[in-house]
């Protein structure tokens, strides 16, 4: 079958979560025999707004779409006109049999009636909670508490804040090196995102609520947003699926159908994540993987890490993994405490490199501020074996059973985790203990296969 693949972001320059999932299901279902694109966007001011790039990763053809969100207006975060026309040139050349979307953010919801009209069964992963939050699917605040309900009205307090466009000068300089790039060749994106400090994930500090009136306005664009979401979804997705149940159960109360979403977990490489040998070391290792942003809650553990005595981090061994490209204030500032207490923070790993890495650790923590969904690193972690102390928040929570596979603590909680490690660094027998699972976690050939048979099941059922 003609399979189609919608990602918001994708390989080789953003790895995320939705991007690695998406990228290994391409890989599966091509490996099957099936025909696979994906369509994707990416941000780049060097590149003309919504002008078109064709790639290959790991085999795959990719349609890239440049938006540079120069929106007029911040309908333009979730109904695009301009990334749905481009999509349906890409649909009208590919005849897809199934469109598969795995995100709508920087697409748009337009697609999906693109979508509907072209495609025999469309089909819609839920990574995150972006339909019922309009900043990014975080459910945090700008003040940086974590939404465990949406209220419209406190969302109208939050969105001032939210860089969901580029300012008037960034348009400007965009166009400029667009024709720059396209006059020369000479790409100087590089130097204009070096100017760009910060961003949307930048650490809530100092905010401030807005003027009512702009309150005002906000929560008349969320409700209008809320009401157009919850019509259009449902009505041109044939099928969701949601890799965790806390996801699904949310969405669900959202408005989704419930009888068409599925749970259907994500699949694991069991073969690069099977348990090996560890590597000797007199100290208790404590690592960190993930994307360093303030909602990945780096900055809890280093502080946890701050509030043991030198004897006790003398112990262990804090490592802090991560590319620092995404939020670099706070990454400076974050490199800059490790340095306080003994951290090390030697960067990004590859993807290749996990493994290797994993076998060099005596615990993983994944302190998140937010409700995670399936974090790979966990899936990766109990994969090879390795122990987890995590945030009791969301699907992080899910895949972690007490005693077994780790321990949670409460989201945020520096004295808590700060407990948590005190009590593994002076009696590391606690982690030899543990046995953490992968029982329950399918490899990519079992998840592909039932990605397919969902596939196949609204074939058929469409004629």
């Amino acid at each position: 079958m003609r399979v189609l693949l919608v990602s918001h972001l994708f390989p080789p320059r953003h790895s995320a979560g939705t991007e690695v999932y998406t990228a290994e299901l391409g890989v599966q279902l091509a490996a099957r025999g099936h025909a696979v694109t994906v369509f994707t966007t990416d941000k780049d001011v060097a590149r003309e707004n919504l002008s078109v790039r064709r790639y290959e990763h790991r085999g795959l053809p990719v349609v890239e779409v440049t938006n540079n969100l120069f929106h007029k207006d911040f309908e333009a975060t979730w109904s695009h006109s301009g990334i749905a026309r481009r999509f349906s040139e890409a649909v009208t050349e590919l005849r897809p049999d199934v469109i598969h979307f795995q995100h709508l953010m920087y697409l748009g919801i337009d697609c999906l009636g693109v979508a509907r009209e072209a495609a025999r069964a469309v089909l819609f992963t839920l990574h995150d909670f972006w339909l019922e939050c309009p900043r990014m699917g975080q459910l945090v605040h700008a003040d940086g508490g974590v939404c465990h309900e949406v209220d419209h009205a406190r969302c109208g307090t939050c969105l001032p804040t939210f860089a969901w466009r580029q300012s008037d000068l960034a348009r400007r300089t965009g166009r400029v090196l667009a024709r720059v790039k396209r006059a020369t060749g000479l790409d100087l994106a590089s130097f204009a995102r070096s100017l760009a400090r910060g961003g949307a994930q930048a650490t809530p500090t100092g905010w401030t609520a807005p003027d009512e009136e702009e309150a005002r306005r906000f929560t008349a664009r969320v409700r209008t947003r809320d009401a157009e979401l919850r019509e259009s979804i449902p009505a041109h997705v044939d099928r969701f699926l949601a890799p965790s149940r806390f996801l699904r159960d949310r969405l669900v109360r959202w408005g989704l159908p419930a009888e068409r979403v599925h749970y259907v977990p994500t699949g694991i490489d069991r073969a690069a994540f099977a348990p090996r040998p560890r590597t000797a070391s007199e100290r208790v290792r404590v690592t960190f993987l993930g994307t360093l942003v303030p909602l990945k809650g780096a900055h809890v553990l280093v502080e946890a890490w701050a509030k043991l005595t030198p004897d006790e981090r003398a112990r262990g061994e804090l490592i802090v993994h991560g590319p620092g490209e995404h939020a670099p204030d706070y990454v400076d500032g974050l490199r800059a405490r490790a340095g306080e207490v003994g951290a090390r923070m030697p960067g990004a790993l590859g993807r290749d490199d996990v493994p290797e890495a994993l076998a060099r650790t005596d615990v993983v923590v994944v302190p998140s501020l937010w409700f995670e969904n399936r974090p790979l690193v966990q899936l990766e972690a109990l994969c090879a074996g390795v122990p987890l102390i995590v945030s009791d928040l969301g699907g992080m929570a899910e895949l972690v059973s007490e005693g077994r596979d780790g321990w949670r603590f409460p989201a945020g909680d520096v004295d808590a985790l700060a407990e948590r490690l005190r009590a593994v660094l002076s009696d590391p027998s606690l982690l030899t203990e543990l046995a953490p699972a992968a029982d329950e976690l399918p490899s990519w050939e079992e998840f592909t296969a039932d990605v397919l048979a969902h596939y196949d099941a609204l074939l058929e059922e469409h004629g």
